[in-house]
């Protein structure tokens, strides 16, 4: 037994949330409160998936040039992306969670219960008594969008990449319910 998970759950879970957001993204929000509640369990981090263009500096940490968490249309981001300057990469990135598990034994029911949801991209981190799930779906899109403020794609293109990403968040929202169903 894990005499040490109680008092780190409480903690973790009163701290104010660091995240940009300040909170759970809307749809991903019930699970976490659902995992939450169950006593060998609790959420360190979350997101239901989204699409970024970041900033693309010499490959360092970019700076967030768009982002949503919710279903995209073409016009708004051809907007945001007539605005780049420099170079841009396109993100659409799929759920992922972490939770920590009381026990070893947790973390493999959680995993398990996880994959038959869908999320295959999953596993168990863990360190002496600490055992954490990450819960990834498989969800996504990655390329270079812009170089030096020029688009690298036609509208053709763009239009092909919101409705795949579009499609990519529905199915990443999906696995979030089958997975809450689940548990």
């Amino acid at each position: 037994m894990n005499p040490d998970f109680l008092k780190r759950k409480k903690d973790i879970l009163s701290k104010q949330d660091k995240s940009s957001k300040q909170g759970y993204d809307e749809k991903i929000k019930d699970l976490c409160e659902k995992i939450n509640q169950k006593q060998n369990y609790y959420t360190t981090s979350s997101c239901s998936g989204r699409v970024v263009v970041v900033k693309d500096i010499s490959k360092s940490p970019g700076v967030f040039l768009f982002a949503s968490h919710d279903l995209i249309d073409f016009e708004n981001l051809k907007k945001e992306l007539e605005g780049i300057k420099d170079n841009g990469i396109f993100k659409q990135e799929p759920c992922i969670l972490h939770v920590a598990c009381r026990e070893f034994k947790d973390a493999e029911k959680l995993l398990k219960k996880a994959q038959l949801g869908g999320w295959k991209r999953s596993g168990i981190i863990s360190s002496k008594d600490k055992f954490i799930c990450e819960l990834l779906s498989t969800e996504k899109l990655e390329f270079p969008i812009a170089d030096k403020g020029k688009l690298l794609v036609d509208d053709d293109f763009l239009k092909v990449v919101v409705e795949k990403s579009n499609e990519n968040l529905e199915k990443s929202w999906e696995k979030i319910g089958r997975l809450k169903s689940l548990l």
